[in-house]
């Protein structure tokens, strides 16, 4: 798990978008179908809200691991590319994975808010951490550890 550094948890979190991603497609197509939604809808994303909240979600899931994850990709490849693979750096990425996962779970499947927001304050918990072990390995914060 530690053998490629911080490039593995990164891949590993692009795999689990793509599962939701085929997860996306496997529900949001026979939604539509049911709900007589076309995918050239003169209504628009108007028309998306008629389908059922699990397609709906599972769509919203794909979306947010669209966005703050991507900080994330750039602070694995920040921190590799600064040499900065030490365990706590790997083990901090392999968690925000976990976590993300754990999010896409909750939200695809019973979706309980509260749960989501908690799991998505320690992501970035995690992403903070992450950004000042880069912060340090660049010079921008004193390193009063060594």
């Amino acid at each position: 798990m530690y053998d490629h550094g911080l490039i593995a948890p990164a891949v590993a979190l692009v795999i689990w978008s793509l599962v939701i991603l085929i997860w996306l497609y496997a529900t949001r197509i026979p939604a539509m179908r049911a709900a007589g939604v076309k995918p050239n809808d003169p209504r628009g994303k108007a028309a998306l809200d008629l389908l059922p909240t699990h397609a709906r979600n599972v769509a919203a899931n794909y979306n947010h691991l669209m966005e703050q994850p991507t900080l994330f990709y750039a602070l694995c490849f920040a921190l590799q590319f600064l040499e900065q693979t030490q365990p706590i750096n790997i083990g901090l990425a392999w968690t925000y994975v976990v976590l993300r996962v754990v999010h896409s779970l909750v939200q695809c499947t019973f979706n309980f808010v509260p749960l989501r927001f908690l799991i998505f304050v320690v992501c970035t918990i995690v992403l903070i951490a992450m950004s000042f072990h880069a912060a340090i390995a660049l010079g921008f914060v004193p390193d009063v550890l060594h």
